[in-house]
């Protein structure tokens, strides 16, 4: 339970040190979120929110890892690969109270920092540095989703898979392959033949 404990308090110090990374909050101020949030614990493979449903939950990942994916004719598109300190839930769905389209699902087991749409809009009624905070950050994850969809757009499956591997080099061996072909827009077939390229050559 200490062990527990001292995880709980380790993953709470990292959520105040990304917060202020958008707006410094000084400990008290941190403090008075505390009881707005929530520690859900998940194992892997489970459907956090799923299709059709209404997301609860602004997400931050203390430990583990998540996709998010849309269900597509044939199968799934992944949109999002997240670790720990990334934000992962159904923004629209979120924001506008309707249902999602988007399923989110662990890969990993893990441990959410969670607020719910409800607590947030008390946060933000009770304390308006909060509400900037808020915006400072939705912002900023717009900004990154326009980016990704970008270079999806300008790069060749090529630079997508050597840029990805360049700075995510970690996630080859925690996400499954056929997420991280389906994230990047590569076939299966032409991600494997990617990979091996990068064998060195005897």
């Amino acid at each position: 339970m200490g062990k527990q404990k001292s995880s709980y308090k380790t993953a709470l110090d990292g959520l105040h040190h990304y917060l202020s990374s958008y707006l410094p909050l000084s400990k008290a101020e941190f403090q008075l979120m505390l009881p707005y949030i929530e520690i859900r614990e998940y194992d892997k493979k489970v459907r956090v929110t799923r299709e059709g449903e209404i997301e609860r939950y602004f997400n931050i990942i203390a430990r583990g890892l998540v996709r998010k994916y849309l269900p597509v004719k044939g199968g799934e598109q992944t949109i999002q690969l997240a670790v720990e300190g990334h934000i992962i839930h159904s923004e629209l769905s979120f924001f506008y109270r309707t249902p999602s389209n988007a399923v989110v699902e662990t890969i990993e087991p893990t441990v959410f920092l969670s607020i719910s749409y409800d607590s947030l809009e008390q946060l933000y009624d009770q304390f308006p540095r909060i509400e900037r905070l808020g915006r400072l950050i939705v912002t900023d994850l717009f900004v990154k989703k326009d980016l990704h969809f970008f270079d999806q757009l300008r790069k060749s499956t090529r630079e997508r898979f050597l840029d990805y591997i360049k700075t995510h080099s970690h996630m080859l061996q925690r996400v499954p392959q056929k997420h991280l072909a389906s994230y990047l827009n590569i076939k299966p077939e032409t991600f494997s033949r990617l990979k091996h390229l990068m064998r060195p050559k005897k």
